[in-house]
């Protein structure tokens, strides 16, 4: 057995389904709200790099699964009046540079493109996701240069006089479209792929490949990470952030992972997708500001932050994505901290009744107590 849906999984599973699968595993089970999907073992990636091919088996598991999505979704993936999409994503036991960067919005073709434009009733929306994953499967599967695709969309927003890529019309976009495919072709010596099955076995095959390239493979041995772990491939039904100003995504710890202060601390951006709150290119808010923004998706955050944290006992940095109000969880794990957010994190924890004196004890390494003697800068200074 290769692939287990969401709910086949759990949290103890980190080997098998590697730490990003695991988690949703264990968020679908606690009954939150997590888009459906399914995770195709490290198992399935160790026998592909031992074959340099997809095991037997593996690919009629991942139709079996996506059958069962589809039918739990009354989609099918890139139909052409109402596609289902899916994302594709990389998802190690240990979270490490180097991996495949996600894919968005599989299951998008020049025909499906049409059917999401009439099944939302918005054509920019539609076209502003085919360029999305156009611009993420060139770049991470296919090998093209990112920074064609990120000249290509500069000109278009010179051309139109618009200063961020949420203020290009369909049209705009539509020819944005094409001048992708023109890209990829260029570089590639082929078409970009339109057939939605293709799609998501090229990605599944491109997260296989990733776990041995350069960058990965250094990580591994300057942190003792074994090569025979593997990675998992996540699949999962796309959930829309870039659907208007009601929609958005966000990424939040939830406790202040410098100061270890109670509050939850992280980026939002209204009508965008996951990759543009990492990527730099618009100005991300203060989570915090959802709270005046939309306040029902808001609640709903603090509510499911507060209830990862007393399970997993300890903070956690989750993903999320809110689509017309309605809010989506779509990754959980244990947060990254300072020294002094450990420490005061671990002190409170403590004291909350979340975690045992001797786990307490042990939260902040050893190795890392001489940070807490250095000078740091006041973040309430002002400019001298």
């Amino acid at each position: 057995m290769y692939v287990y849906d969401f709910s086949e999984g759990n949290k103890d599973m980190k080997d098998l389904l590697g730490g990003k699968g695991a988690n949703l595993a264990e968020m679908t089970n606690l009954g939150l709200p997590v888009p459906h999907g399914f995770t195709i073992s490290t198992e399935a990636c160790n026998a592909y790099r031992k074959a340099r091919s997809f095991p037997e088996g593996l690919l009629d598991e991942v139709a079996g699964h996506l059958k069962s999505l589809e039918e739990k979704m009354s989609r099918r993936l890139g139909d052409a009046s109402d596609p289902l999409l899916v994302s594709v994503r990389s998802g190690a036991k240990f979270s490490m540079p180097g991996m495949m960067d996600t894919v968005l919005n599989v299951g998008l073709n020049d025909e499906s493109v049409n059917g999401l434009a009439k099944q939302t009733g918005d054509d920019r929306f539609a076209w502003d996701s085919f360029r999305r994953l156009i611009q993420m499967f060139g770049k991470t599967v296919m090998g093209v240069d990112g920074e064609k695709f990120e000249h290509a969309l500069d000109e278009a927003k010179e051309h139109h006089g618009a200063k961020t890529d949420v203020e290009l019309t369909p049209d705009a976009l539509h020819a944005l479209v094409d001048e992708f495919k023109k890209i990829v072709s260029k570089e590639t010596g082929r078409a970009f792929p339109q057939d939605p099955v293709e799609q998501l076995h090229l990605g599944i095959e491109a997260v296989f490949n990733s776990w041995d390239n350069k960058r990965a493979q250094d990580y591994r041995r300057k942190n003792r990470i074994s090569d025979d772990l593997g990675t998992a491939v996540n699949v999962q039904s796309m959930v829309f952030g870039n659907k208007g100003e009601d929609s958005g995504t966000g990424v939040v710890f939830t406790r202040d992972p410098a100061t270890g202060d109670k509050a939850p601390t992280g980026d939002y951006l209204q009508n965008a997708q996951g990759e543009d709150v990492v990527a730099g290119i618009r100005n991300t808010l203060p989570v915090k500001d959802m709270e005046s923004l939309q306040p029902q998706a808001w609640e709903g955050l603090v509510k499911n932050l507060d209830r990862l944290e007393k399970h997993f006992r300890d903070m956690c940095d989750v993903e999320f994505t809110v689509e017309q109000g309605k809010l989506w969880m779509l990754q959980t794990r244990i947060g990254k901290r300072t020294a002094q957010g450990a420490l005061i994190m671990a002190l409170d924890m403590y004291e909350e009744g979340v975690v045992e004196y001797d786990s307490a004890l042990l939260r902040t390494a050893p190795n890392r107590l001489d940070e807490l003697f250095k000078p740091v800068i006041d973040a309430n200074a002002k400019n001298m």
